[in-house]
């Protein structure tokens, strides 16, 4: 999770103003609205007579529209007898009205009347045999109930219009659901939306219920949760923060109130608590008369009030410990006042959290990542609307214990507090915070978010966008002064400690009779909206001869351009086709760059210096490429060129940075061996498609790690620009001057050394099927399905791109219907067929499920069986193939991505860009040619089956249904040790 995005997204957005903030009203008087003079979003904010907010703002990058519906209730909302009760209503807002999502509604409602009185009388029984028998009843009649209902009927719909981006999510203090539509399909959006804000039909429950079970046993898995979990329990022993969590306790997830969830709905989901959040390609006037159309009549509510008691100060550390198998760690967290808070003191304390730590040229950056004090460390500012936790964390090195590195992170506090840091660094974070902004008005998303965010802390949008000025007008003195205030002994530190937990938790698997899909059927209301005429809009698609420009320097390197006509910020690529598969020093190399200077300036000093003039710089290697990019203000481009340059070029060898570097890269080898994530895709998913032989393992052990010299990373490393390369440009400058600038300053020899041949690694047929299973302590068990697919052949990718759709890519897909809508056997599960990135390499088959170990047997059943006889559904066909046209012909790449979709056209040997192929292949296309497909390519194929979960866990007898089972060890997975690698049969 990288939490400086959090912050930078959610506390300060403030746009670049030019002389304060004025709010006005407008002159449109049938829709009158307000708007901020300057505000580069040009954003109007509309308030309906039922009080329902709208905010919009126009940007035309695409013919797309992100919409963003925010409820002002979350968690916190919560009654402390039925926690994780907004969660599970967000599941159940997919679930369809008694307009959509009913085959007969008079019908199947008598049956939710009576499943709702069933889980009343439930959650009053204490007997477990009781509870058991009569939830098996309660089972039949919902079973009896699905028989009337459409399971999925919103995704097929919202499918069918073209959305992409589908879900919603839940925190304390917010509900959002989103979507990102095709400008031209606004009217049929609005028209599904009102419907479903209108009303809640808490349809097919009980299956959701086991979804919402499977998202809980996947936080018990996360360790992180649990040092968050148990970090608010310490710091807010009063209120819901603290008090409860947004996914609900096990016990009141296993006695869930379906009259509750109605209680709630009912109450804070009005208009005059809801924000409809809109930006892109729309007309404003057009926009709000349509929203009035279909929400205007939408009644308003009473909300209640929410209250709390104020947290007492905390006057002395509260320590806490975790056990989890995942990566020790160290968390500290001050509690501050909330992002509501229209305050000063709050950007004081972002100010302090960029001064400590900005990825950069803070002191937590400089003193401990750069000095190879510990592993990782950083702040974030973790953001509610009553409080915020001003939090920081370190990972310590080998033989550092958790306590050392708490004192380090103490260490960089004092500092803050005595002004122990550059005159200079407050400025240059505030042009670091105006970058952000001008880059945040490239994107759609962003903006809603911006939207969300200041409407769901109730700040006015003219407050909201002037941070940055009020940020700049603070002094140092201000910030030392805060420091000292609020940096004292009033703390929480979470250990979180490498073991198993003593407090173990999960939830349990209730029986579940598979319900009805019905798939196929339509309602009433679904008809209407397909029905319903809409404007086509015209794809567009790149042509590489108009869109790209290219050039070339003295020196006879290509230099591919895109001009950046919208504002001042420019990128600069190096591109190079060697990488670590084919010299695994490379990544060495590249990771001791970080810590180098060069004959003129520290590393410290170089980092400092990029900072100060707004710029980004990274190096990074790909299985066969290097990436050496440069961004930032165009004003400084030729100086922060000059610096990477030198730097390139010039880098000075340091033994001692060298040790520490394999130091800490072997604890980061450790601590990657405990992160169940990298353990299944990374580990057993290479294994599983390339054999031990793969390019995970094609790595330096630690012996080859420990023996390397800096002389032979000095070489990688001033090889980089001296090597066959090619240079890719995004920026305002003209190609003319772009050349002139790289002949004069990027330095390169007359002759450049030739790219050496690349390693390859082929996926193996899968001639005899193999479970590769690996220990991990956890609650779930995690699946994968892998099979060997064709070679390359763009004349396939229209076929694999709607079997994908029809099949496993979406909510309305095959898939998510059958596993999770209809037994409730995961809450992550997904499909698809993996186009292969470059021409002669192999396509491939994979299949996802993340279950409770006891559901593993009906789980990869389950899976199994529709990878070879997936259900052939008319209804279902068409809305994902009206999904993926629709998609296409909205979607427009623009601005660097058109460089880079260059770079992946070339790779697969296309001279075109291949998605107008797709298209017009994809027109003629019926649901027998998706079935063809999976007969071709998918049906009949043998799996390798890959598992991570708990090895008292998993049942062995189930995994030798699917081939020889095979115990794998972390070394055989990530190859870092030299002993010999000794395999384990079951």
């Amino acid at each position: 999770m990288t939490y400086k995005s959090i912050i930078s997204s959610v506390l300060v957005t403030g746009a670049m103003l030019l002389g304060g903030c004025n709010t006005s009203p407008s002159s449109n008087s049938e829709f009158p609205y307000e708007f901020v003079k300057n505000d580069p979003l040009k954003t109007r904010i509309y308030t309906l007579d039922n009080g329902l907010k709208v905010y919009l703002s126009e940007y035309k990058d695409a013919p797309r529209i992100q919409t963003y519906i925010a409820v002002k209730a979350g968690g916190k909302n919560d009654p402390a007898t039925s926690t994780g009760l907004a969660h599970y209503l967000e599941h159940i807002m997919f679930k369809g009205t008694s307009h959509f999502g009913t085959l007969d509604w008079n019908k199947e409602k008598v049956y939710l009347d009576s499943i709702e009185h069933m889980f009343n009388h439930y959650k009053t029984l204490t007997n477990d045999d009781e509870r058991t028998e009569y939830y098996k009843k309660i089972d039949q009649v919902s079973n009896d109930a699905s028989k009337l209902a459409i399971a999925n009927e919103y995704d097929r719909m919202i499918g069918m219009i073209g959305a992409s981006g589908t879900n919603a999510y839940t925190t304390e203090d917010r509900t959002v659901y989103v979507n990102n539509i095709p400008a031209n399909e606004l009217n049929r959006w609005l028209e599904i939306e009102s419907d479903r804000f209108k009303e809640i039909v808490p349809r097919l429950f009980h299956t959701e219920l086991e979804a919402v079970y499977e998202e809980k046993n996947r936080s018990l898995d996360s360790d992180q949760s649990k040092v968050f979990d148990t970090m608010f329990s310490a710091m807010f022993p009063n209120h819901p923060y603290g008090t409860q969590t947004v996914i609900g306790t096990i016990d009141d997830l296993k006695n869930p109130s379906i009259t509750e969830i109605k209680k709630y709905f009912n109450q804070f989901y009005r208009p005059n608590n809801v924000a409809i959040c809109l930006s892109g390609d729309l007309d404003p006037d057009k926009t709000i008369a349509m929203i009035n159309k279909y929400f205007g009549s939408w009644k308003p509510g009473k909300i209640p009030e929410f209250k709390y008691t104020e947290e007492a100060p905390i006057t002395k550390p509260i320590v806490k410990e975790v056990f989890g198998p995942q990566t020790a760690m160290v968390f500290m967290g001050y509690r501050m006042p909330g992002l509501k808070t229209d305050s000063r003191d709050l950007l004081k304390e972002q100010l302090c959290d960029m001064i400590l730590a900005n990825s950069s040229a803070g002191l937590i950056d400089l003193d401990l990542n750069q000095q190879q004090k510990v592993l990782n460390a950083s702040s974030f500012v973790y953001p509610f609307n009553d409080y915020t936790i001003h939090t920081l964390y370190a990972i310590p090195r080998n033989g550092q214990t958790l306590e050392e590195a708490q004192g380090l992170l103490l260490e960089e506090i004092e500092k803050l507090k005595k002004g122990d840091f550059e005159d200079w660094l407050i400025e240059a974070i505030v042009n670091d915070f105006k970058k952000s902004e001008i880059k945040k008005l490239e994107s759609n998303d962003a903006r809603a978010d911006q939207f969300v965010q200041a409407f769901s802390r109730d700040i006015k949008w003219e407050n909201y966008i002037d941070n940055i000025d009020v940020m700049q007008s603070i002094t140092k003195e201000e910030i030392v002064a805060f420091a000292n205030d609020r940096y004292k002994e009033n703390y929480v530190v979470v250990y979180k400690r490498n073991g198993e937990d003593p407090n173990k938790l999960k939830v349990d698997k209730p029986s579940i009779t598979k319900v009805e899909l019905n798939r196929g059927k339509e309602s009433e209301f679904f008809k209407k909206i397909a029905a319903e005429k809409v404007n086509p809009l015209t794809p567009l698609f790149l042509d590489y001869n108009k869109d790209i420009e290219e050039s070339k320097m003295n020196s006879n390197i290509t230099v591919r351009y895109k001009k950046n006509v919208e504002n001042d910020l420019f990128e600069l690529y190096y591109i190079i086709n060697i990488g670590k598969d084919t010299d695994p020093t490379l990544s060495s190399a590249i990771q001791y760059l970080e810590y180098l200077g060069t004959d003129k300036m520290t590393s410290a000093e170089i980092k400092q210096e990029f900072y100060k003039l707004g710029a980004g710089f990274s190096v990074n290697t790909s299985s066969d490429q290097v990436y050496v990019s440069l961004n930032g203000l165009t004003e400084n481009m030729v100086p922060a060129m000059k610096l990477f340059e030198d730097l390139l070029n010039n880098a000075q060898a340091d033994e001692g940075v060298l040790q520490n570097m394999v130091a800490i890269e072997e604890k980061s080898r450790e601590d990657t061996q405990k992160n169940k994530g990298a353990i299944l895709f990374n580990g057993l998913m290479n294994y599983g498609l390339y054999g031990n032989n793969n390019p995970l393992t094609n790595g330096l052990s630690n012996k080859e790690l420990e023996l390397i010299k800096s002389n032979e990373l000095i070489d990688r490393i001033h090889d980089l620009t001296k090597t066959e390369h090619r240079i890719l440009y995004y920026g305002p400058e003209s190609l003319n001057k772009v050349v002139s600038t790289l002949n004069t300053e990027h330095k390169v020899p007359a002759t450049l050394k030739p790219v050496p041949k690349q390693k390859e690694f082929y996926i193996k047929d899968v001639k005899q099927p193999k479970v590769y299973w690996t220990h991990y302590d956890m609650v779930q068990a995690e699946v994968i399905f892998l099979a060997k697919g064709e070679k390359y052949d763009p004349k396939r990718i229209a076929a694999a791109t709607l079997f994908n759709e029809y099949f496993g890519g979406s909510m309305n897909a095959i898939v998510f219907q059958e596993m999770r809508e209809a037994q409730g056997l995961a809450y992550s599960v997904f499909s698809q067929y993996g186009v292969a990135s470059e021409k002669g390499k192999s396509d491939y088959t994979l299949a996802y499920i993340g279950t409770q170990s006891d559901k593993l047997t009906e789980a990869m059943a389950g899976m199994k069986g529709l990878l070879e006889n997936p259900p052939k559904n008319e209804q279902s066909f068409e809305a994902a193939k009206k999904a993926i046209l629709s998609k296409l012909e909205s979607e427009r790449i623009t601005k660097s991505s058109i460089l880079f979709n260059y770079e992946s056209a070339l790779k697969k040997g296309n001279d075109h860009d291949i998605r107008k192929d797709v298209y017009e292949a994809l027109k003629p296309m019926t649901v027998d040619d998706v079935m063809k497909f999976h007969s071709d390519f998918i049906k009949g194929k043998n799996y390798n089956v890959c598992v991570v979960g708990d090895k008292d866990k998993l049942d062995m007898k189930t995994l030798a249904k699917y081939g020889k089972v095979q115990e794998l060890s972390l070394n055989d997975l990530f190859g870092f040790d030299n002993k010999p690698r000794i395999h384990k049969d079951q």
